[in-house]
């Protein structure tokens, strides 16, 4: 069963080059665990640096991304970069016109 959350990021201030630098680096390791990225939008008032929407095919595949070495090697970036994370389980739903009628 697929899994799919919402990351909320906020960057040490003064550091959001580097939270964008470490999130460039760790997001291409998706792909290598079954991941896809699909969504990743920065705040441009106010709120988490950036948000992200990502999706697993598995459990599996998600525990194997978080414990990739790779990832894994990156930690001091992280660090030094992110002051805060947020992930909450989320379920995506159709986007509906809100004018348009029911069916």
């Amino acid at each position: 069963m697929a899994v799919t959350l919402c990351v909320f990021l906020w960057a040490v201030p003064g550091r959001e080059e580097e939270l964008v630098a470490y999130e460039d680096r760790v997001l291409r390791l998706l792909a290598d665990h079954g991941g896809l990225l699909l969504t990743r939008a920065r705040a441009l008032e106010d709120g988490p640096t950036e948000v992200q929407v990502l999706e697993f095919a598995s459990e599996q595949a998600l525990s194997e991304f978080m414990s990739d070495p790779q990832r894994e090697a990156l930690s001091a970036l992280r660090e030094r970069a992110i002051e805060r994370t947020e992930v909450i389980r989320v379920e995506l739903v159709e986007h509906a016109r809100l004018d348009a009628p029911p069916q």
